[in-house]
């Protein structure tokens, strides 16, 4: 009788959500965004085998990367959008399926063009997938718990990052380079029925799809990442990449001017005047514009300026890419209390004095040990944004546009890590190059130099966030919201 009781206290408290859904949905989309950001790195380590193996140029090796960012960016508004009005559980058991089988796809590639493509389709599974998984957690967990709760999911994000380089130089030494794209396989299809059987489904506030707003949104991304993605091939002053750029700023604004007047706008514009919002969005495109890059180079610099092999490369960035485990949780919870400005402000100023000291640091004959130092700063800088900005951003918005704001997060996540990869490999490929480790570490440097110049934009960015969370109620709220931004 006690137990039932109060079994149905905590249910009533969390909106008649049981502690035992919230915990498998917090599993669940926690292993959804594990995946996401495991396929982002878990290739990096692979780079210079598939280089040998697959005949691949400069440009092959960014699009390995680059062609599952680029469909994940253009399409994440569009995932959020279709989780709103078809249900989110649904739409994320159709991204685990998408994405599972575009795995597959990746694994039975025989050359860089076919592996290329189906990146492009395991991007668009993605898509369905990342934003919801935000959306999800929102959805289940109270608002004085879910800081925590982004929190944790924010930690396991960075598992699949700090186990990506790992797991991708164990698998290349070990078997080879098409295991890291079959592993996801068995994982996808035990959790697909789990999923669908244990998410809750929920939907959002607008019953209508904005499909002039997605086509818009979609092309002017697509426009806007084709540019850097093609630059360091094709220059960035050449006819393609410029056309490019004027295209997607005339699309993007088309896409403004659209979402003024849509009756149902997939991205309510007045959430831009709210500080909270914008703020924390501008600090996580920055900071990916900043670490994406950083990652695609240091991964090199490990085994082509230092000769390591792939196993050795992950196993020594683990003193970086295993921070985020223990920074993320820790700073979504602290979030709660103090508000996420000191932390995304710390995060940012750690991200780039850790970039800068590796940049100063890095010399051909440079010994591990003096490199640790610049990742473990670094590293914890990382995973003090990948908690509080997502948090501060679907915080500042109403309960039912949490999928909104996730989705817009982390559509400029990933677009930023398009631009990080390709601005990077263009400073890198104009001062150095791959003919000796010498003319590497001569690119290297002002590469991460570059790298470490962005995170000090995104320290300005954070100094705008509001103090404490909550802020957005005191500003304007948007005029086709149905309830005023939250508390």
């Amino acid at each position: 009788m006690t137990s039932k009781t109060a079994t149905g206290r905590e249910a009533s408290a969390t909106g008649g959500v049981p502690a035992a859904r919230r915990g498998w949905t917090l599993v669940l989309a926690g292993m959804g965004a594990f995946l996401c950001s495991l396929d982002v790195v878990v290739v990096a380590t692979a780079l210079p085998v598939l280089r040998t193996h697959l005949n691949a140029s400069l440009s092959d090796l960014e699009w390995t990367i680059n062609a599952y960012n680029l469909a994940f960016a253009c399409l994440m508004l569009t995932g959020s959008a279709l989780g709103d009005r078809f249900g989110r559980r649904r739409i994320y058991v159709t991204g685990l399926a998408v994405f599972t089988a575009a795995s597959a796809a990746c694994a039975l590639a025989g050359g860089a063009g076919a592996l290329v493509a189906a990146r492009v389709v395991e991007g668009a599974g993605a898509a369905l997938l990342l934003p919801l998984t935000l959306t999800l957690i929102s959805d289940v967990f109270p608002v004085e718990k879910r800081g925590a709760a982004i929190g944790l999911w924010g930690g396991i994000t960075g598992l699949g990052v700090a186990g990506g380089p790992v797991l991708g130089g164990a698998i290349t030494d070990g078997l080879a380079w098409q295991w890291i794209f079959w592993i996801n396989v068995p994982v996808g299809l035990v959790m697909i029925p789990l999923s669908a059987t244990l998410l809750r489904e929920s939907r959002g506030p607008r019953p209508h799809l904005d499909l002039p707003g997605q086509v818009l949104a979609g092309l002017g991304m697509f426009a806007l990442t084709w540019a850097p993605v093609r630059a360091p091939a094709a220059g960035w002053d050449s006819p393609e990449v410029a056309g490019a750029l004027a295209a997607g700023a005339v699309l993007v604004v088309l896409f403004l001017l659209w979402e003024r007047r849509a009756a149902h706008p997939m991205l309510p514009l007045a959430y831009f005047r709210l500080r909270a919002f914008s703020s924390a969005n501008a600090v996580i495109f920055l900071q990916a514009v900043s670490l994406l890059g950083s990652l695609f180079m240091i991964t090199q610099l490990f085994q082509i300026g230092l000769g390591d092999s792939p196993l050795e490369t992950g196993l020594r960035l683990l003193v970086w890419t295993g921070m985020p485990m223990v920074a993320a949780p820790l700073s979504g919870a602290l979030a709660d209390r103090v508000g996420p400005r000191p932390l995304m402000v710390g995060g940012m100023v750690l991200q780039a004095a850790g970039f800068g000291w590796l940049a100063a640091a890095t010399a051909p004959d440079v010994g591990y040990g003096t490199l640790v130092g610049p990742l473990v700063l670094a590293g914890v800088g990382t995973g003090m944004i990948f908690a509080t900005t997502a948090g501060a951003a679907t915080a500042a918005v109403p309960a039912g546009d949490v999928g909104v704001a996730a989705g817009t997060n982390t559509a400029l996540r990933e677009l930023g890590g398009v631009f990080g990869i390709a601005i990077l490999a263009a400073v890198f490929a104009h001062e150095g190059g791959y003919a000796s480790p010498e003319s590497f570490v001569d690119g290297f440097k002002p590469a991460l130099w570059v790298a470490a110049g962005v995170a000090v934009a995104g320290v300005v960015a954070a100094l705008c966030v509001p103090a404490k969370a909550g802020i957005a109620a005191t500003e304007t709220a948007p005029p086709r919201a149905s309830v005023s931004p939250r508390p």
